[in-house]
């Protein structure tokens, strides 16, 4: 059975208001705080990363579409963004399109669904000229090709 936030208010005996600002580093004091806090490791409360995103409209999540993992380049990339994403307490999709433009079309479709933050994508030549940055929901930065004249 899954705990949700109604459960941990339950157990804490505040309401659900109260236990979303103690979670969310809200105006609460020191004492409900804990008490909030002892109540998750006691139900074994784990929040629900959709519902937040809904609610926030904001992820955390950086999206990385690369041509071929193999390619020691991109091996390289995917361990720098990692790294640099988790520093700065973000997350990485990382999406392998071995050179096809059909998967690139199904990557950046599930990056528009994920709302990622941002998005460092390789693409191909043909979805290169296809693109349209003012499409995507998203900042893009563009890694082993450039565009001409492109807002990305």
């Amino acid at each position: 059975m899954t705990v949700n936030i109604k459960d941990v208010a339950r157990v804490a005996g505040v309401s659900v208001s109260t236990v979303s600002r103690a979670l969310g580093e809200g105006p609460v004091s020191a004492e409900v705080r804990e008490q909030v806090q002892a109540a998750v490791r006691a139900t074994g409360y784990k929040p629900n990363l959709s519902a937040r995103r809904l609610r926030s409209q904001r992820t955390q999540t950086i999206g990385l579409i690369v041509a071929d993992i193999r390619n020691p380049f991109f091996t390289a990339v995917g361990r720098a963004v990692e790294d640099a994403a988790y520093r700065a307490g973000m997350r990485v999709i990382l999406c392998n399109t071995d050179e096809d433009p059909a998967r690139e079309a199904l990557y950046l479709t599930l990056m528009q669904e994920e709302r990622v933050t941002g998005l460092i994508f390789a693409p191909t030549r043909a979805t290169l000229d296809r693109l349209q940055a003012d499409a995507l929901d998203f900042p893009m930065v563009l890694i082993d090709r450039a565009g001409p004249g492109r807002a990305i």
